[in-house]
Protein backbone atom coordinates (compact mmCIF):
# COMPACT_ATOMS: atom_id res chain seq x y z
CA UNK A 1 0.00 0.00 0.00
CA UNK A 2 1.56 3.19 -0.90
CA UNK A 3 2.32 6.05 1.36
CA UNK A 4 -0.05 8.79 0.21
CA UNK A 5 0.57 11.00 3.18
CA UNK A 6 4.21 10.82 2.24
CA UNK A 7 3.61 11.14 -1.97
CA UNK A 8 1.47 13.87 -1.21
CA UNK A 9 3.87 15.84 0.80
CA UNK A 10 6.47 15.49 -1.64
CA UNK A 11 4.22 16.50 -4.49
CA UNK A 12 2.46 19.27 -2.81
CA UNK A 13 5.79 20.58 -1.94
CA UNK A 14 7.22 20.19 -5.71
CA UNK A 15 4.33 22.34 -6.82
CA UNK A 16 3.97 24.65 -4.19
CA UNK A 17 1.10 23.89 -2.70
CA UNK A 18 0.69 25.18 0.99
CA UNK A 19 -1.66 22.33 2.32
CA UNK A 20 -4.32 20.09 0.70
CA UNK A 21 -6.11 17.26 1.67
CA UNK A 22 -5.89 13.96 -0.27
CA UNK A 23 -9.27 11.67 0.05
CA UNK A 24 -9.37 8.37 -1.34
CA UNK A 25 -12.02 5.56 -1.53
CA UNK A 26 -11.16 2.23 -2.59
CA UNK A 27 -13.89 0.13 -2.50
CA UNK A 28 -14.56 0.40 0.61
CA UNK A 29 -11.24 1.33 2.04
CA UNK A 30 -10.95 5.18 2.69
CA UNK A 31 -8.08 7.02 3.51
CA UNK A 32 -7.31 10.56 4.71
CA UNK A 33 -4.20 12.57 4.14
CA UNK A 34 -3.28 15.82 5.15
CA UNK A 35 -0.56 17.66 4.27
CA UNK A 36 0.78 21.34 5.24
CA UNK A 37 -0.77 24.57 6.53
CA UNK A 38 -3.93 26.02 6.69
CA UNK A 39 -2.83 29.93 6.35
CA UNK A 40 0.52 30.69 6.05
CA UNK A 41 0.09 33.64 8.03
CA UNK A 42 -0.99 31.54 10.98
CA UNK A 43 1.12 28.23 10.36
CA UNK A 44 -1.95 26.23 11.82
CA UNK A 45 -1.79 22.76 10.57
CA UNK A 46 -3.69 21.22 7.97
CA UNK A 47 -5.16 17.85 9.68
CA UNK A 48 -7.39 14.89 8.34
CA UNK A 49 -11.00 16.96 9.42
CA UNK A 50 -9.76 19.92 7.58
CA UNK A 51 -12.57 22.18 5.91
CA UNK A 52 -11.75 23.47 2.49
CA UNK A 53 -13.49 25.41 -0.04
CA UNK A 54 -14.91 22.81 -3.23
CA UNK A 55 -15.68 25.60 -5.32
CA UNK A 56 -17.93 24.22 -8.26
CA UNK A 57 -18.04 20.74 -6.67
CA UNK A 58 -20.72 22.33 -5.19
CA UNK A 59 -22.80 22.26 -8.16
CA UNK A 60 -23.48 18.39 -8.24
CA UNK A 61 -24.83 18.76 -4.54
CA UNK A 62 -27.49 21.30 -6.07
CA UNK A 63 -28.21 18.60 -8.79
CA UNK A 64 -29.01 16.22 -6.87
CA UNK A 65 -31.39 18.40 -4.59
CA UNK A 66 -33.16 18.93 -7.58
CA UNK A 67 -33.01 15.32 -8.88
CA UNK A 68 -34.48 14.40 -5.43
CA UNK A 69 -37.50 17.03 -6.38
CA UNK A 70 -37.49 15.21 -9.57
CA UNK A 71 -38.31 11.78 -7.79
CA UNK A 72 -41.06 13.27 -5.84
CA UNK A 73 -43.01 14.53 -8.77
CA UNK A 74 -42.23 18.06 -8.01
CA UNK A 75 -40.40 18.85 -11.33
CA UNK A 76 -39.34 17.36 -14.43
CA UNK A 77 -36.09 17.92 -15.69
CA UNK A 78 -37.89 19.63 -19.29
CA UNK A 79 -40.12 21.88 -17.66
CA UNK A 80 -39.87 25.58 -18.58
CA UNK A 81 -37.74 26.90 -15.59
CA UNK A 82 -40.03 30.30 -16.05
CA UNK A 83 -43.13 28.01 -15.57
CA UNK A 84 -42.03 26.73 -11.77
CA UNK A 85 -40.08 30.31 -11.18
CA UNK A 86 -42.07 32.73 -12.71
CA UNK A 87 -39.78 35.73 -10.90
CA UNK A 88 -36.88 34.43 -12.98
CA UNK A 89 -36.64 37.25 -16.17
CA UNK A 90 -34.68 34.99 -18.00
CA UNK A 91 -35.45 33.43 -22.06
CA UNK A 92 -38.33 31.16 -21.61
CA UNK A 93 -37.66 28.58 -23.41
CA UNK A 94 -34.79 27.84 -21.00
CA UNK A 95 -35.56 24.11 -19.27
CA UNK A 96 -34.20 22.47 -16.31
CA UNK A 97 -32.23 20.27 -17.80
CA UNK A 98 -30.39 23.47 -19.98
CA UNK A 99 -29.55 24.84 -16.89
CA UNK A 100 -28.05 21.71 -15.45
CA UNK A 101 -25.96 20.75 -18.46
CA UNK A 102 -25.03 24.58 -19.19
CA UNK A 103 -26.85 24.99 -22.38
CA UNK A 104 -28.95 27.58 -21.15
CA UNK A 105 -27.41 30.20 -22.85
CA UNK A 106 -26.53 32.86 -20.27
CA UNK A 107 -23.43 34.69 -19.76
CA UNK A 108 -22.66 32.55 -16.49
CA UNK A 109 -20.48 34.37 -14.30
CA UNK A 110 -22.32 36.91 -12.64
CA UNK A 111 -21.38 37.39 -9.18
CA UNK A 112 -23.35 40.25 -7.81
CA UNK A 113 -23.20 40.67 -4.42
CA UNK A 114 -27.03 40.63 -2.86
CA UNK A 115 -26.33 40.52 0.49
CA UNK A 116 -25.68 38.59 3.50
CA UNK A 117 -29.59 37.71 4.32
CA UNK A 118 -31.52 34.89 3.34
CA UNK A 119 -33.18 36.66 0.70
CA UNK A 120 -29.80 37.21 -1.22
CA UNK A 121 -30.78 34.55 -3.80
CA UNK A 122 -34.07 35.67 -4.41
CA UNK A 123 -32.56 38.93 -5.27
CA UNK A 124 -29.69 37.66 -7.58
CA UNK A 125 -32.19 36.11 -9.87
CA UNK A 126 -34.36 39.03 -9.81
CA UNK A 127 -31.15 40.91 -11.36
CA UNK A 128 -30.79 38.48 -14.36
CA UNK A 129 -33.32 40.03 -16.45
CA UNK A 130 -30.31 42.23 -17.27
CA UNK A 131 -27.46 39.83 -18.32
CA UNK A 132 -27.10 38.51 -21.67
CA UNK A 133 -28.11 35.52 -23.78
CA UNK A 134 -24.93 34.47 -25.63
CA UNK A 135 -27.02 31.90 -27.57
CA UNK A 136 -30.19 30.07 -28.25
CA UNK A 137 -31.22 27.55 -25.42
CA UNK A 138 -30.04 24.19 -25.87
CA UNK A 139 -27.75 24.70 -28.67
CA UNK A 140 -24.34 24.81 -27.29
CA UNK A 141 -22.20 24.64 -24.14
CA UNK A 142 -20.73 27.45 -21.69
CA UNK A 143 -20.02 27.11 -18.10
CA UNK A 144 -22.78 28.97 -16.43
CA UNK A 145 -22.21 29.63 -12.47
CA UNK A 146 -26.00 31.43 -12.93
CA UNK A 147 -27.77 28.65 -13.93
CA UNK A 148 -27.01 27.02 -10.72
CA UNK A 149 -28.14 30.23 -8.28
CA UNK A 150 -31.22 29.84 -10.64
CA UNK A 151 -31.58 26.19 -9.69
CA UNK A 152 -30.79 26.84 -6.11
CA UNK A 153 -33.83 29.51 -6.05
CA UNK A 154 -35.94 26.91 -7.63
CA UNK A 155 -35.00 24.35 -4.21
CA UNK A 156 -35.63 27.52 -1.94
CA UNK A 157 -38.96 28.23 -3.89
CA UNK A 158 -40.33 25.03 -3.86
CA UNK A 159 -38.92 23.50 -0.02
CA UNK A 160 -39.88 27.00 1.23
CA UNK A 161 -36.99 27.39 2.80
CA UNK A 162 -33.62 28.98 1.83
CA UNK A 163 -30.99 26.97 -0.53
CA UNK A 164 -28.48 26.33 2.65
CA UNK A 165 -31.47 24.92 4.91
CA UNK A 166 -32.25 22.28 2.07
CA UNK A 167 -29.14 21.61 1.41
CA UNK A 168 -29.15 20.34 5.12
CA UNK A 169 -31.87 18.50 5.32
CA UNK A 170 -31.65 16.41 1.45
CA UNK A 171 -27.75 15.86 1.75
CA UNK A 172 -26.09 16.63 5.08
CA UNK A 173 -28.06 15.53 7.71
CA UNK A 174 -28.97 12.54 5.96
CA UNK A 175 -25.34 11.76 4.73
CA UNK A 176 -24.23 11.88 8.19
CA UNK A 177 -21.46 15.13 7.12
CA UNK A 178 -20.13 16.80 10.30
CA UNK A 179 -17.83 18.72 8.44
CA UNK A 180 -19.60 20.57 5.92
CA UNK A 181 -21.08 23.80 5.97
CA UNK A 182 -22.02 26.92 3.67
CA UNK A 183 -21.29 30.24 5.63
CA UNK A 184 -18.25 31.55 7.10
CA UNK A 185 -19.72 31.68 10.62
CA UNK A 186 -19.75 28.12 10.35
CA UNK A 187 -16.71 27.04 9.02
CA UNK A 188 -14.77 29.26 12.39
CA UNK A 189 -16.12 26.43 14.12
CA UNK A 190 -13.68 24.51 12.65
CA UNK A 191 -10.12 24.07 11.11
CA UNK A 192 -10.85 26.47 8.00
CA UNK A 193 -8.25 26.79 4.93
CA UNK A 194 -7.45 29.91 3.83
CA UNK A 195 -6.67 30.58 -0.50
CA UNK A 196 -2.51 30.96 -1.44
CA UNK A 197 -1.43 33.25 -4.61
CA UNK A 198 1.17 31.46 -6.70
CA UNK A 199 3.92 33.05 -4.66
CA UNK A 200 2.59 31.55 -1.12
CA UNK A 201 1.10 35.03 -0.25
CA UNK A 202 -2.92 34.73 1.49
CA UNK A 203 -5.68 35.94 -0.44
CA UNK A 204 -7.39 39.09 1.31
CA UNK A 205 -11.06 37.89 1.15
CA UNK A 206 -12.13 34.80 2.13
CA UNK A 207 -15.45 33.76 0.14
CA UNK A 208 -17.23 34.73 -3.03
CA UNK A 209 -20.79 36.24 -2.20
CA UNK A 210 -23.40 34.15 -0.67
CA UNK A 211 -25.58 34.84 -3.67
CA UNK A 212 -23.44 32.13 -5.12
CA UNK A 213 -24.11 29.66 -3.23
CA UNK A 214 -25.80 26.97 -5.05
CA UNK A 215 -23.32 27.31 -7.21
CA UNK A 216 -20.23 27.12 -5.47
CA UNK A 217 -20.14 28.18 -1.68
CA UNK A 218 -19.78 24.68 0.02
CA UNK A 219 -16.63 24.26 2.80
CA UNK A 220 -16.05 20.27 3.83
CA UNK A 221 -13.95 17.89 4.78
CA UNK A 222 -12.62 15.57 2.35
CA UNK A 223 -14.29 12.49 4.16
CA UNK A 224 -17.46 14.37 3.85
CA UNK A 225 -16.83 14.73 -0.04
CA UNK A 226 -16.56 11.04 -0.26
CA UNK A 227 -19.22 10.30 1.65
CA UNK A 228 -21.26 12.46 -0.98
CA UNK A 229 -19.42 10.82 -3.99
CA UNK A 230 -20.52 7.20 -2.33
CA UNK A 231 -24.12 8.52 -2.91
CA UNK A 232 -23.61 8.33 -6.47
CA UNK A 233 -21.92 5.44 -6.89
CA UNK A 234 -24.56 3.90 -4.82
CA UNK A 235 -28.18 5.20 -4.85
CA UNK A 236 -29.77 4.50 -8.69
CA UNK A 237 -32.19 7.87 -7.94
CA UNK A 238 -28.90 9.93 -9.69
CA UNK A 239 -27.51 7.36 -12.07
CA UNK A 240 -29.23 9.85 -14.47
CA UNK A 241 -26.72 12.08 -13.72
CA UNK A 242 -24.18 10.02 -15.09
CA UNK A 243 -25.68 9.80 -18.42
CA UNK A 244 -24.53 11.45 -21.17
CA UNK A 245 -26.78 14.76 -22.29
CA UNK A 246 -24.68 17.12 -24.63
CA UNK A 247 -21.43 17.56 -25.99
CA UNK A 248 -18.44 19.03 -23.96
CA UNK A 249 -15.60 21.30 -25.71
CA UNK A 250 -12.59 19.11 -26.57
CA UNK A 251 -9.15 19.55 -25.35
CA UNK A 252 -9.83 18.30 -22.20
CA UNK A 253 -10.39 13.93 -21.20
CA UNK A 254 -14.02 15.18 -20.56
CA UNK A 255 -16.34 13.10 -23.07
CA UNK A 256 -19.61 14.69 -22.71
CA UNK A 257 -21.16 16.41 -19.83
CA UNK A 258 -24.32 14.33 -17.62
CA UNK A 259 -26.48 15.93 -15.58
CA UNK A 260 -23.95 18.21 -14.14
CA UNK A 261 -21.30 15.57 -13.57
CA UNK A 262 -18.60 15.62 -16.22
CA UNK A 263 -17.87 12.56 -17.79
CA UNK A 264 -14.32 10.94 -18.38
CA UNK A 265 -12.65 8.46 -20.62
CA UNK A 266 -9.53 7.43 -18.82
CA UNK A 267 -8.10 3.75 -21.56
CA UNK A 268 -11.90 2.87 -21.40
CA UNK A 269 -12.63 3.59 -17.68
CA UNK A 270 -15.53 5.84 -17.87
CA UNK A 271 -14.96 8.04 -15.20
CA UNK A 272 -17.56 11.03 -13.61
CA UNK A 273 -16.33 14.11 -11.25
CA UNK A 274 -16.11 18.17 -11.21
CA UNK A 275 -13.33 20.77 -10.46
CA UNK A 276 -13.96 23.82 -8.28
CA UNK A 277 -12.53 26.61 -7.58
CA UNK A 278 -12.97 30.03 -5.80
CA UNK A 279 -10.88 32.67 -4.12
CA UNK A 280 -7.38 30.49 -4.60
CA UNK A 281 -9.03 27.20 -3.44
CA UNK A 282 -8.97 24.36 -5.92
CA UNK A 283 -11.04 21.23 -5.46
CA UNK A 284 -11.24 18.00 -7.40
CA UNK A 285 -13.84 15.11 -7.57
CA UNK A 286 -13.12 11.74 -9.47
CA UNK A 287 -15.04 8.55 -9.39
CA UNK A 288 -14.28 5.35 -10.92
CA UNK A 289 -17.63 3.34 -10.52
CA UNK A 290 -16.14 0.24 -12.38
CA UNK A 291 -12.97 0.24 -10.14
CA UNK A 292 -15.18 1.51 -7.52
CA UNK A 293 -12.51 4.40 -6.80
CA UNK A 294 -13.38 7.91 -5.46
CA UNK A 295 -10.64 10.45 -5.06
CA UNK A 296 -10.91 13.86 -3.83
CA UNK A 297 -8.33 16.66 -3.44
CA UNK A 298 -8.43 19.62 -1.38
CA UNK A 299 -6.08 22.44 -1.42
CA UNK A 300 -5.76 26.00 -0.92
CA UNK A 301 -3.22 27.30 -3.61
CA UNK A 302 -3.90 28.21 -7.41
CA UNK A 303 -0.48 25.92 -7.96
CA UNK A 304 -2.79 23.47 -7.38
CA UNK A 305 -3.04 22.15 -10.83
CA UNK A 306 -0.39 20.11 -11.21
CA UNK A 307 -0.19 18.88 -8.04
CA UNK A 308 -3.75 16.42 -8.79
CA UNK A 309 -2.61 15.84 -12.13
CA UNK A 310 0.28 14.01 -10.66
CA UNK A 311 -1.73 12.73 -7.49
CA UNK A 312 -4.39 11.46 -9.51
CA UNK A 313 -2.10 9.68 -12.26
CA UNK A 314 -0.68 7.73 -9.42
CA UNK A 315 -3.95 6.85 -7.75
CA UNK A 316 -5.67 5.52 -10.69
CA UNK A 317 -2.72 3.96 -11.81
CA UNK A 318 -2.25 2.10 -8.72
CA UNK A 319 -5.86 0.87 -8.04
CA UNK A 320 -6.93 1.12 -11.71
CA UNK A 321 -4.30 0.64 -14.32
CA UNK A 322 -5.36 3.75 -15.77
CA UNK A 323 -3.94 7.71 -15.90
CA UNK A 324 -5.83 10.51 -17.33
CA UNK A 325 -5.12 11.11 -21.67
CA UNK A 326 -2.52 13.39 -22.11
CA UNK A 327 -3.23 17.45 -22.34
CA UNK A 328 -2.55 19.13 -25.67
CA UNK A 329 0.46 20.76 -26.20
CA UNK A 330 2.06 23.68 -28.28
CA UNK A 331 3.43 22.48 -31.52
CA UNK A 332 6.64 24.48 -33.06
CA UNK A 333 5.21 26.36 -35.77
CA UNK A 334 4.42 29.04 -37.44
CA UNK A 335 0.17 29.97 -37.90
CA UNK A 336 -1.86 32.74 -39.31
CA UNK A 337 -2.89 35.08 -35.94
CA UNK A 338 -4.67 38.41 -37.59
CA UNK A 339 -7.97 37.06 -37.60
CA UNK A 340 -7.99 36.61 -33.59
CA UNK A 341 -6.75 39.68 -32.29
CA UNK A 342 -9.21 41.96 -30.68
CA UNK A 343 -11.26 42.39 -27.81
CA UNK A 344 -13.69 39.58 -26.42
CA UNK A 345 -15.94 40.38 -23.36
CA UNK A 346 -18.47 38.74 -21.62
CA UNK A 347 -19.80 39.69 -17.63
CA UNK A 348 -17.27 39.59 -15.37
CA UNK A 349 -14.64 39.34 -17.29
CA UNK A 350 -12.57 41.09 -20.94
CA UNK A 351 -10.02 39.39 -22.48
CA UNK A 352 -7.59 41.47 -25.02
CA UNK A 353 -5.44 39.70 -27.77
CA UNK A 354 -2.55 40.87 -28.62
CA UNK A 355 0.82 40.68 -31.24
CA UNK A 356 3.88 42.20 -29.05
CA UNK A 357 6.93 41.14 -30.75
CA UNK A 358 5.90 37.97 -32.13
CA UNK A 359 5.11 36.71 -29.03
CA UNK A 360 0.67 36.55 -28.82
CA UNK A 361 -0.70 37.30 -25.84
CA UNK A 362 -4.10 36.92 -23.79
CA UNK A 363 -4.55 39.29 -21.20
CA UNK A 364 -7.75 38.48 -19.02
CA UNK A 365 -9.20 41.56 -17.16
CA UNK A 366 -11.80 41.39 -14.12
CA UNK A 367 -14.39 43.68 -14.38
CA UNK A 368 -17.83 44.72 -12.41
CA UNK A 369 -18.62 42.68 -9.07
CA UNK A 370 -15.87 40.21 -10.23
CA UNK A 371 -13.36 43.01 -8.95
CA UNK A 372 -14.69 42.67 -5.52
CA UNK A 373 -12.83 39.48 -4.87
CA UNK A 374 -10.15 39.16 -7.85
CA UNK A 375 -6.77 38.97 -6.05
CA UNK A 376 -4.86 39.37 -9.31
CA UNK A 377 -7.43 41.37 -11.80
CA UNK A 378 -5.54 41.73 -14.81
CA UNK A 379 -3.02 38.40 -16.12
CA UNK A 380 -1.65 37.73 -19.34
CA UNK A 381 -0.41 34.37 -20.77
CA UNK A 382 1.27 33.62 -23.87
CA UNK A 383 -0.75 31.96 -26.27
CA UNK A 384 1.05 29.12 -28.27
CA UNK A 385 -0.48 27.09 -31.31
CA UNK A 386 -1.35 23.34 -31.18
CA UNK A 387 -3.21 21.19 -33.48
CA UNK A 388 -4.73 21.35 -35.66
CA UNK A 389 -2.71 24.37 -36.99
CA UNK A 390 -5.18 26.66 -38.47
CA UNK A 391 -4.85 29.84 -36.18
CA UNK A 392 -7.56 29.43 -34.07
CA UNK A 393 -6.07 26.47 -31.49
CA UNK A 394 -4.20 27.50 -28.92
CA UNK A 395 -2.78 26.57 -25.54
CA UNK A 396 -1.47 28.53 -22.30
CA UNK A 397 -0.63 27.63 -19.36
CA UNK A 398 -0.13 29.73 -15.58
CA UNK A 399 3.30 28.37 -15.40
CA UNK A 400 6.09 26.13 -16.26
CA UNK A 401 4.94 23.26 -14.14
CA UNK A 402 1.69 23.77 -14.70
CA UNK A 403 -0.69 21.94 -17.23
CA UNK A 404 -1.45 23.16 -20.54
CA UNK A 405 -4.85 24.28 -21.27
CA UNK A 406 -6.70 24.91 -24.64
CA UNK A 407 -8.22 28.20 -25.96
CA UNK A 408 -10.05 27.65 -29.22
CA UNK A 409 -10.98 30.82 -31.28
CA UNK A 410 -14.32 31.12 -33.68
CA UNK A 411 -15.11 34.54 -35.94
CA UNK A 412 -17.59 34.86 -32.83
CA UNK A 413 -16.33 33.98 -29.73
CA UNK A 414 -13.63 32.92 -27.92
CA UNK A 415 -13.63 29.53 -26.03
CA UNK A 416 -11.88 28.78 -22.68
CA UNK A 417 -12.34 26.92 -19.84
CA UNK A 418 -15.49 25.77 -21.20
CA UNK A 419 -16.84 29.72 -21.70
CA UNK A 420 -18.15 31.02 -24.27
CA UNK A 421 -16.81 34.83 -24.76
CA UNK A 422 -17.96 36.87 -27.27
CA UNK A 423 -16.02 38.56 -30.02
CA UNK A 424 -16.69 42.88 -29.49
CA UNK A 425 -17.46 44.47 -32.77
Amino acid sequence: MPDWTQRLTELATEHAVPGAVLGLWVDGEETIAPYGVLNRATGVEVTADSLFQIGSVSKPWTATMILQLAAEGRLTLDDQLTKLLPEASIDPRITVRQLLTHTSGLDGDVFTDTGRGDDCVAKYVALLGDVDQLFAPGTAYSYCNAGFVILGRLIEVLDDRTWDESLRARLIEPLGLRSTVTLPEEAILHRAAVGHLADGTPVSTWQLPRSIGPAGLITASAADVLRFARLHLEDTTYAEMQEPQTAYPPGSDVTALGLTWRLHDWAGHRLFGHDGMTISQLAYLRVDPSARIALVLLTNSVNANALFEAIAAEVFTQYAGVARPPHPSPVDAVVPTEAVLGTYERAGLRADVTLEDDRLLLTYNATGARLAFAEEPVVTYELLPTEPLDGNHYVIRTAPDQPWTPVTFTPTHLLASGRVTPRKP
